[in-house]
């Protein structure tokens, strides 16, 4: 007759469950390593997003994102998209005046200066959320994440105000 060697029993898991004296330092480590991807990520995009707010108009329509992008890096930065899980999609728009008229036109890039800033301002550059979902309301806030040419990205929280920006 075999005899089959016997384990140890398997630590109890669920809800409040402790990990493990060996999977403790793999599980830290792992943190570690993830917050620092995080901060470099932060530290590469090389940007800072000042002043983030959306303009809700009424439920329906468009509303139009406005801040400061300020590069703080020595290279040009090129932001070339916007995304936001509040939104159906985030454009990039510039109003433009032409023949005495405004219109605003969708921009495919805009380039901000190294050690620069471009205000993104009613009248000028602007975000607009398509289909904006019921998280677009005055007094909430919603999270767009600005994408850039050479892959870095900048998060930042827009503070939803009403159609006068209050």
């Amino acid at each position: 007759m075999k005899m089959q060697p016997t384990l140890p029993p398997l630590p109890a898991a669920g809800p409040g469950a402790k990990p493990s004296g060996m999977l403790r330092p793999i599980l830290l480590g792992l943190a570690g390593l993830l917050a620092a991807g995080i901060a470099a990520q932060a530290a590469q995009s090389g940007v800072t997003v000042d002043a983030p707010w959306v303009r809700f108009v009424m439920k329906g329509r468009p509303a139009a994102g406005y801040f400061t992008l300020r590069n703080d890096s020595d290279q040009d930065r090129t932001l070339v998209s916007a995304t936001s899980p509040a939104c159906a999609s985030v454009m990039l728009h510039r109003t433009v005046h032409q023949n005495g008229l405004e219109k605003m036109v969708m921009v495919t890039d805009i380039a901000v200066p190294p050690r620069g800033s471009l205000a993104f301002s009613p009248g000028g550059y602007h975000l607009m959320c398509m289909k904006p979902s019921t998280q677009v309301r005055p007094g909430k806030s919603i999270a767009i994440t600005l994408h850039f040419k050479d892959g870095g990205t900048a998060d930042a929280q827009f503070a939803v105000r009403g159609a006068t920006g209050h």
